[in-house]
């Protein structure tokens, strides 16, 4: 597993998911222990995910605080999935359902990042963005896959419900918005998925304050056909 930037061992997957939430929280889109992420990890041919784990400031988190999950699951406790294993010393982070489902319904997806960052959860708050998203305003939006980033119905955090309202708005998408709460990304690396909700969150900057000036000019269609093909190729 050493391809498109995967760590080459599970102690090294488990430091650099650390490393990421740190990083989160240095870049200024994520505070305390909020947010989550997580890394698409098998084990011995069982396909699975590293997660870190809740309730657990990054500063005060090691390697072996990180939680393995295997992407199977079997009844749980309110009618819920549960991970049919999990293999760690502290449970795994509250919204491991929207991690565990992204893998499952993507194979191409490699990390997943979810962050509280500020701009992104306050667009995620309001009526117009819940309803239509952010549309096109810039260019940029192309590099999440579309002409628009949606945002996911809101529900209770760590719900069945919120995982499958997100899985929903993620529908040919690398990123989303959840309503009255925040963002995720998910990419073929944590460094790409990483890069995908700061880049989410400077757009949701730019958008509030293109807000307060007045209408957005949005981009057609077209035009942003003719950037999503050019990103293609791009980097």
């Amino acid at each position: 597993m050493a391809d498109r930037g995967v760590p080459a061992t599970e102690d090294a997957a488990r430091r650099a998911l650390i490393d990421a939430c740190l990083q989160m929280n240095a870049l200024g889109i994520n505070q305390g222990k909020a947010g989550n992420a997580s890394l698409r990890w098998d084990r011995g041919g069982a396909p699975g995910l590293l997660i870190t784990p809740s309730a657990l400031a990054y500063d005060a988190m090691g390697p072996d605080d990180i939680v393995w999950l295997s992407l199977a699951t079997a009844p749980g406790a309110h009618g819920e999935p549960a991970p049919l294993h999990a293999d760690g010393t502290r449970p795994p982070s509250s919204e491991w359902r929207m991690h565990r489902d992204v893998y499952a319904a993507r194979a191409e997806v490699a990390a997943v990042v979810h962050s509280h960052a500020a701009f992104a959860s306050t667009l995620a708050c309001t009526e117009r963005v819940q309803r239509d998203g952010i549309p096109a305003f810039h260019y940029m939006i192309a590099l999440f896959g579309g002409a628009d980033v949606r945002c996911a119905r809101y529900a209770t955090f760590g719900t069945q419900a919120l995982s499958d309202h997100a899985l929903h708005a993620l529908q040919a998408r690398l990123a989303c918005l959840l309503a009255n709460h925040g963002l995720l990304a998910v990419g073929d690396s944590l460094e790409r998925a990483l890069a995908l909700a700061l880049e989410l969150e400077t757009l949701s900057r730019m958008y509030w304050q293109a807000l307060q000036l007045g209408e957005p000019v949005v981009l057609d269609a077209q035009e942003m056909q003719r950037v999503i093909a050019r990103f293609a190729d791009y980097g």
